[in-house]
C-alpha cells in the first residue's frame, strides 16, 4: 500500500455534443453579441459561460465541443445550459443534445520524488528522453490513459473518459512505482 495518497485535481473535461440539426451561426451572433465568431478563421462559434466557466464551440452542423469544465457533471450541465440559452434567445433547437465525454485531463502529486531513469526501464509502454521532454510518458492500457510523470512526483493524466478512470490510473501507477521501489519520500 503506498505511503501517501496522491492529490488529484481535474483540470479540464472535454465533451462533444450534437443536437442533430443544422444551426444558423450568423443568427446566434445577431442575438448574442458576446459570442465570438470569425468564420474566415475558424468554422465554429465560441459561446462562453461564466458558470460553469466553459467555452462551447458550436458548429453549423449542430455539433458542439465544450471545454474548461472541472467535472463530467459540469461539462454536461454547461452544454445543456448553452442549448437552453440559445432556445430562450430565439434559436429553434428541437432535439436534446446527445453529450459524450471525450477526454479528461487531470494533474496529481504523488507526494514524493520519482526515479525516472529506473522507471523508464521498469515500466512497460514508457518512454523517457530527457533531452526532448523532462517527463516520462507512460501509456496505461487499463484504464486507457497517458500519464506524463515528472521527477518531482507531479504528473498529468490524459485520455480518461470518466473521472473514476483518472483516479484508477493514478492509483495504479502509484502502486506500481511503490512496488518497483521507484519512489523517494
Amino acid at each position: 500500500m503506498p505511503k501517501t495518497t496522491p492529490l488529484i485535481s481535474i483540470e479540464n473535461v472535454v465533451a462533444s455534443a450534437s443536437v442533430n440539426q443544422s444551426i444558423d451561426l450568423n443568427e446566434i451572433t445577431r442575438l448574442f453579441p458576446d459570442v465570438e465568431y470569425h468564420p474566415e478563421q475558424f468554422p465554429g462559434l465560441v459561446f462562453r459561460l461564466k458558470s460553469p466557466k466553459t467555452a462551447t464551440l458550436i458548429f453549423s452542423s449542430g455539433k458542439m465541443v465544450c471545454t474548461g469544465a472541472k467535472s463530467e457533471e459540469q461539462a454536461i450541465k454547461a452544454v445543456q445550459l448553452v442549448v437552453q440559452k440559445l432556445r430562450r434567445g430565439g434559436i429553434k433547437i428541437t432535439n436534446e443534445p446527445v453529450i459524450e465525454i471525450q477526454n479528461i485531463v487531470a494533474s496529481a502529486s504523488l507526494g514524493g520524488r520519482v526515479k525516472l531513469e529506473e522507471a523508464a526501464m521498469k515500466l512497460p509502454r514508457s518512454m523517457y528522453e530527457p533531452e526532448q521532454f523532462p517527463g516520462l510518458i507512460h501509456r496505461m492500457l487499463d484504464p486507457k490513459t497517458v500519464i506524463l510523470l515528472f521527477a518531482s512526483g507531479k504528473l498529468v493524466c490524459t485520455g480518461a473518459k470518466k473521472e473514476e478512470e483518472v483516479y484508477r490510473a493514478v492509483n495504479n501507477l502509484h502502486v506500481l512505482l511503490e512496488e518497483e521501489d521507484l519512489m523517494i519520500y
